[in-house]
């Protein structure tokens, strides 16, 4: 099995740029633009289609809305903002008397505690529910009711 010395062997088959004719050589994925058009882009857009107007550059107006989580107050103090001065705070807690500090004096009247030991209840804040101030503004923000 000898090869005719007339025709040339190929060695490999050819790449897939040269078979498809892209230059391997050029860096760049896109075309490079004709010399007949401008760098800055003009002409290289197609003129708009002549059977409707060209939309008009109207400007857009944007509105931005800030989304504040809720709030939940406990008996702790929050930092918030202060919807009424808009300023970065920590709530002022204040304690009002509410149903548990009731409850809790008429449970230890119930239980005997007729000399002025039912009044304990009044002097915890733990019983008592909690109202959030603003401490720059003095607005209430928010309570925690125990009950």
């Amino acid at each position: 099995m000898s090869v005719p010395s007339g025709a040339p062997v190929p060695s490999a088959p050819p790449s897939y740029e040269e078979t498809t004719g892209i230059n391997v050589n050029y860096p760049h994925p896109y075309p490079i633009p004709e010399p007949d058009l401008k760098p800055d882009g003009k002409g290289m857009n197609p003129p708009p289609y002549m059977g409707h107007p060209a939309p008009a550059n109207n400007p857009v107006t944007v509105q931005t809305v800030y989304v504040q989580q809720p709030v939940v107050f406990y008996d702790r103090p929050v930092q918030m903002t202060c919807p009424s001065c808009n300023q970065l705070i920590v709530t002022r807690l204040s304690y009002d008397s509410g149903a548990l500090t009731w409850l809790s004096c008429g449970g230890l009247c119930l239980l005997g505690c007729i000399a002025g030991c039912c009044l304990i209840p009044f002097c915890i804040d733990a019983l008592k529910d909690v109202d959030h101030t603003c401490p720059n503004c003095n607005a209430l923000i928010g309570s925690y009711k125990r009950l």
